[in-house]
């Protein structure tokens, strides 16, 4: 494909990335509970420290994430990318040199810091690096390949620690952060802001896309601020149209809903079903293998003839029944058959990405994918705040009623809002204005 070959450094580094990022995914809530926790199959406390993790870890992207983004603008793509390559590889040393109780809040503390720069940053500095590199019309496709090598890489560490013991996954997990680093540095080449994306054919029809014949043009629609950009100024920005203003809503609840899925998902099963870690990388593994062909193939097949609107409306009604099936599981396969949701409810970030992208200019790009991020993690925030004590509360012996998976089906609540904003965004909304 044409996006592989002018994107294959970032590909690659996206995979390794990914590859030494969720490597721990399967292993971590045994070694938090084998560390809080020895002998037991619930824990309020691990699903607090969770919670709280992610409540911090948002409110740091929420900050940070919008500010990257912006100064990305201004001095490269790459240059930002160093900043979560490295800081990803501290907390992945300290895991694979203990994970005693001493060690583990350890690597707590500084996997919740470094967390606030890399799981944000990363992918709005990736598809930022993308819109650069690939133009308008193949926008779409070229974030769901994205995507889907950032699901292989997901999918290559499942499979590694579905087989490797966890103190060898530990280390294997820092060694491959090391070389992403190492490799990002080495070859990724910087981009030109997306000056190249920007052809003769498309200026007439981009009215945002910079033409090369006009000085006034040579600032971007939103000027290269000197400071952070301020709330205002983010405000004014999803404020400028409708279409960012539904796909801001969409991407909160959205994000509200699958994070509380994610992050309880896996306490839920072990109280429920008894899974170990080898259950949770299969399961895992399900969700990454049919997470990768799903935007690697159908992706790029459907966007073409449904378009991004109308496939971000049938993604997140898959999302919607994803978290639904899983709350009322009766057995312990049911969540295995679950997984296969994946296919259709993992396009709804880059139908979001593709629809917002489309509304900026190539020196924009790293600024709206940042609001975009930033607001993903102010969901991130709220969430473990409502769905923490609720999933502690429904899984102890407190609860007046025998449904465990009471969050899991809140989750899909705050998914089926955003499914509603999703129909009120009208296909003829995702096109750009003109400027005036």
């Amino acid at each position: 494909m044409e996006e592989v070959a002018e994107l294959g450094h970032l590909l690659v580094f996206a995979f390794l990335f990914c590859f030494a990022a969720y490597m721990v995914a399967p292993v971590i809530t045994d070694i938090t509970m084998g560390a809080l926790c020895p002998g037991r199959d619930e824990c309020s406390l691990a699903i607090y420290l969770t919670g709280l993790q992610q409540a911090v870890t948002g409110l740091g992207a929420l900050v940070l994430t919008p500010v990257v983004g912006n100064l990305s603008d201004r001095y490269g793509r790459k240059a930002l990318l160093a900043l979560p390559a490295t800081a990803s590889i501290v907390p992945l040393g300290i895991l694979a040199y203990g994970r005693t109780r001493g060690y583990f809040y350890a690597y707590y503390i500084t996997k919740t810091l470094t967390a606030t720069v890399c799981e944000g940053s990363m992918m709005c500095l990736s598809l930022a690096y993308v819109a650069d590199r690939v133009p308008e019309a193949r926008r779409a496709a070229a974030f769901g390949v994205f995507s889907g090598v950032c699901s292989a890489g997901f999918v290559a560490s499942t499979i590694a620690a579905r087989f490797i013991p966890v103190s060898s996954t530990c280390q294997v997990a820092a060694v491959a952060a090391v070389v992403t680093a190492v490799y990002m540095k080495a070859f990724l080449q910087e981009t030109d802001g997306g000056a190249s994306s920007c052809s003769r054919d498309e200026e007439a029809s981009r009215p945002l896309c910079i033409p090369s014949s006009s000085s006034e043009e040579l600032s971007p629609k939103l000027p290269p601020l000197r400071k952070a950009p301020s709330l205002s100024e983010i405000a004014a920005l999803l404020t400028s149209s409708s279409t960012f203003s539904r796909a801001a809503v969409v991407t909160f609840f959205h994000g509200l809903g699958d994070a509380g899925l994610l992050n309880t998902l896996l306490y839920f099963l072990k109280a429920k079903f008894y899974y170990s870690k080898n259950q949770y990388a299969n399961l895992l593994l399900i969700i990454g293998i049919t997470g990768s062909f799903s935007q690697l193939t159908v992706m790029p097949l459907l966007v073409p003839k449904l378009g991004e609107q109308k496939l971000l409306i049938i993604a997140l009604t898959a999302s919607c029944g994803h978290a639904f099936l899983y709350s009322i599981a009766w057995s312990f396969w049911v969540p295995y058959l679950d997984a296969s949701c994946v296919i259709l409810s993992i396009l709804v970030t880059p139908c979001i990405r593709s629809i917002i992208s489309k509304k900026v200019g190539p020196f924009e790009q790293g600024m709206v994918q940042g609001c975009i991020t930033g607001i993903s993690s102010t969901a991130n925030v709220i969430s473990p705040l409502i769905f923490t004590p609720l999933t502690a509360w429904c899984l102890s012996e407190a609860t007046p009623f025998y449904l465990k998976g009471f969050s899991l089906a809140c989750a899909g609540f705050a998914t089926l809002v955003a499914l509603a904003t999703s129909i009120c965004m009208r296909p003829a909304e995702v096109q750009r204005p003109d400027r005036k």
